[in-house]
């Protein structure tokens, strides 16, 4: 497969450290594969439209996917289907997701869609792919030295997991100013993880 989506939750856009370090990993992937296609979606501004009453409406009265109050959330759903892994770069904001990536999260989360409820519980309707979670944190929230708590990570597990997507990996930037220690060692995750080394498997 050579179909990646790259998703930049970050308000910083360009300026953003971990951004730029998935740019960084994606064009290396891209290199040695010049026939790869990767679909980069911003978050930032102009940011995605606020959700309507319109596209309320069409949810509950569960209008057919061609409604055009529909259509945001059907462009960033096709961006996810199409893709053979997603990369998604985001900061950590007050302990979890920041707005911008709850309101990704909102438009491709639809039932009737991308999950399906049962008196059981949700299943996802999309085919599992590798998903790859760049974690830029002021605070250290990982390991023996944490010292403020992570809802970002159980919760973006929990979401991904109900549309169906449940091969989900995290790395984690910690701190206010890392070191250059720091950012080589997320660069050498980034370019082997599992996501990036599930894909040049595929394309050999």
């Amino acid at each position: 497969m050579n179909h990646l989506l790259f998703v930049d939750a970050s308000p910083h856009g360009s300026d953003s450290l971990g951004a730029r370090l998935a740019c960084e990993a994606i064009a290396q992937w891209q290199t040695a594969r010049p026939h790869a296609r990767v679909v980069s979606r911003s978050l930032g501004e102009p940011g995605l439209p606020s959700l309507s009453t319109a596209y309320a409406h069409a949810l509950v009265a569960r209008q057919p996917d061609s409604d055009p109050a529909l259509a945001c959330s059907e462009q960033l759903i096709a961006e996810v289907e199409h893709s053979g892994g997603v990369l998604i770069s985001t900061p950590m904001h007050n302990f979890t997701v920041p707005a911008a990536l709850k309101l990704w999260i909102d438009y491709v989360l639809r039932i009737g869609r991308t999950f399906r409820a049962t008196p059981e519980g949700k299943f996802g309707l999309l085919a599992d792919r590798p998903v790859l979670v760049l974690v830029r944190s002021g605070g250290i929230c990982t390991g023996p030295a944490a010292r403020q708590p992570d809802f970002l990570t159980p919760y973006l597990k929990q979401v991904l997991a109900v549309i169906g997507l449940s091969t989900v990996d995290f790395i984690y930037l910690e701190g206010i100013a890392p070191d250059d220690a720091a950012i080589d060692a997320v660069r050498g995750q980034l370019a082997a993880s599992a996501l990036l080394a599930q894909r040049a498997t595929a394309t050999a």
